[in-house]
């Protein structure tokens, strides 16, 4: 019996999970480049049992990595259907080791994944809405600009320097590249700065 369904527009209702562990279960879905939502839900014929939900994950796919496992929502008996906008995420270098073994892979996928893991529902993040994703990522740039704007109107050349003991100073090229990473790893992935 089916208890987790998938919705890709033009395409057929796929009902097959592949049980990973007791609570873990993951799907495949081919041709990911197209997908620009999914609908995930609970086909009725099996509810959570009391107080227990389902975090709902995605990882695009990747020819040179394992997955890296994104969450998306969640589903519960009280919530037993989500719309999730896939098409804004990217690959997650950066992800630490523990997201590629998540669903008891390691080996290279080239399609896309979903992953559902139960959980009680105490335990279940809710993932922003990709508005305050994106509201997230225009505040973090805003407030790089802003720094990169207050550090470089303190800028002087080296022979304007006057010495000074007690004062250390910061190479303008080190600020730079650090801009340039933070705002990197903020397009790949707009919560990394949570971990």
């Amino acid at each position: 019996m089916a208890m987790f369904g998938i919705i890709v527009s033009g395409r057929l209702v796929q009902t097959e999970f592949q049980q990973i562990s007791e609570t873990q279960l993951v799907t495949t879905i081919n041709d990911a480049d197209n997908i620009n939502h999914i609908v995930v839900f609970l086909t009725g014929v099996v509810p959570f049992p009391e107080g227990m939900g389902g975090q709902v994950y995605f990882s695009w796919p990747d020819p040179n990595a394992p997955p890296n496992w994104q969450p998306l929502g969640f589903l519960s008996n009280q919530k037993p259907s989500a719309i999730f906008r896939i098409s804004t995420l990217k690959k997650l270098d950066e992800m630490g080791d523990y997201s590629n073994m998540m669903f008891g892979q390691s080996h290279i996928v080239h399609n896309a994944q979903i992953g559902i893991s139960i959980e009680p529902l105490s335990n279940i993040q809710d993932v922003p809405s990709p508005n305050s994703i994106e509201a997230n990522v225009t505040f973090a740039q805003k407030m790089l600009e802003n720094f990169m704007n207050f550090v470089l109107s303190y800028t002087i050349t080296q022979s304007n320097m006057v010495p000074d003991p007690t004062a250390t100073y910061v190479p303008l090229s080190t600020v730079q590249n650090w801009y340039r990473n933070f705002e990197r790893r903020l397009q790949q992935n707009p919560n990394f700065w949570k971990s």
